[in-house]
């Protein structure tokens, strides 16, 4: 079910990150001979959870500081709030998405410099949404490499299952070391919500420690309302000030083309075990912190827009919009100009958090001061 997404999701991340020339030039047909690799699958060593105990299997986590992608702002911005205090921040977890893409094996080394410094760059546009009411734990994970969501081979499932496990652990490992009582914010996007969701359904659903959860930020990947919500633990973020519950979203301008991407998704069968065939994706609108809803480009309050190479971004405010369509897709208006990687079909995948930093810097603020009330 995971791979015959991530197929669409991984040719978008092809085009973000190899260029839209490579796509247009060879096509889908050539997509797994350029990415999939052709060595046999190699079981990892599996992880144990206190492996994550040392700093350096973390690119972000409260006792590192210099060089923490995690704390980064764009230049000159003020939080127009107090700091949140100390003793009342949540601890947030993160999972980046998908950063590695070399096809010499089918799962990332931990030390792998390339993959490691793109993981560095999506973190700063993504987690430092969550740094001011929460201490963001980011893990170092061994992905699946993008090849590994281009094939039909047993491998790719593997890669996947694989990644996986490692990102459990890093999580049991969160879990032990916070404060029990500490409130939790769970985030990520693409690859990173995909085992967000698996995470949500195997640790959080049915467990005390769905009561912690103030929000999980879902981005990038699709949801169903029907077949995956009831199976995640949570409930689906209806209100701004909503505690317990999920949001998703994926972004499209307008015209939006992402007839391929469901397709697909509807051969899929969702945590229920039922077809998400013609089921409606959650459509959380980061604007306005509730779900199927539209909001003016006014009500933004704040577009991170970067440069070429995604090192660093400017704060734009009020220039992009949001609404959520009837299948379940977030269309946000004609194209924004944001730099060269927006997608064929106005997919703005890579950029679901930079157009609405600021605004998801608010929810969190705003979910994680009605939590203690709820």
């Amino acid at each position: 079910m995971a791979r015959k997404f991530l197929y669409f999701v991984a040719g978008m991340v092809i085009l973000v990150l190899a260029g839209a020339f490579v796509y247009q030039v060879y096509g889908e047909e050539l997509m797994e001979v350029a990415f999939v690799p052709d060595t046999e699958f190699a079981a990892q060593e599996v992880l144990e959870t206190n492996v994550y105990a040392d700093t350096a299997m973390w690119l972000a986590r409260p006792e590192l500081v210099k060089g923490n992608p995690a704390l980064w702002l764009p230049e000159g911005y003020e939080d127009a709030e107090d700091a949140f205090p100390k003793d009342k921040k949540a601890a947030v977890f993160f999972v980046h998405p998908t950063s590695f893409l070399k096809k010499d094996r089918w799962n990332a080394a931990l030390d792998d410099d390339e993959s490691q410094a793109r993981a560095r760059i999506f973190l700063r546009g993504q987690a430092s949404a969550f740094n001011a009411i929460g201490d963001v734990w980011a893990p170092r994970y061994r992905q699946a490499t993008l090849g590994a969501f281009l094939t039909t081979k047993p491998q790719g499932q593997q890669a996947l299952d694989a990644a996986y496990q490692d990102v459990l652990a890093a999580f049991d490992y969160f879990v032990a070391e916070i404060p029990g009582d500490q409130p939790i914010i769970l985030a990520g996007h693409s690859q990173g919500s995909l085992h967000l969701t698996n995470l949500l359904k195997d640790r959080v659903a049915g467990t005390p420690l769905a009561n912690r959860v103030v929000a999980a930020y879902v981005v990038g990947w699709p949801v169903s309302v029907d077949t995956d919500i009831p199976e995640m633990g949570l409930d689906i973020c209806e209100a701004p000030d909503q505690t317990r519950c999920i949001m998703a979203w994926q972004s499209f301008a307008e015209p939006a083309d992402y007839g391929r991407i469901v397709k697909v998704y509807d051969m899929t069968i969702g945590f229920n075990g039922e077809p998400r065939k013609e089921t409606r994706l959650l459509c959380s609108n980061p604007i306005n912190g509730d779900v199927n809803s539209s909001a003016a480009a006014s009500a933004n309050l704040g577009t991170l827009v970067p440069n070429d190479d995604l090192s660093e971004a400017s704060l734009t405010i009020g220039s992009v919009p949001a609404k959520c369509d009837a299948r379940g897709f977030l269309l946000i208006g004609d194209p924004p100009e944001m730099g060269p990687y927006a997608l064929p079909g106005n997919n703005y995948h890579v950029y679901d958090y930079s157009l609405f930093w600021a605004n998801v810097r608010a929810d969190a603020r705003r979910r994680m001061v009605a939590f203690p009330a709820r």
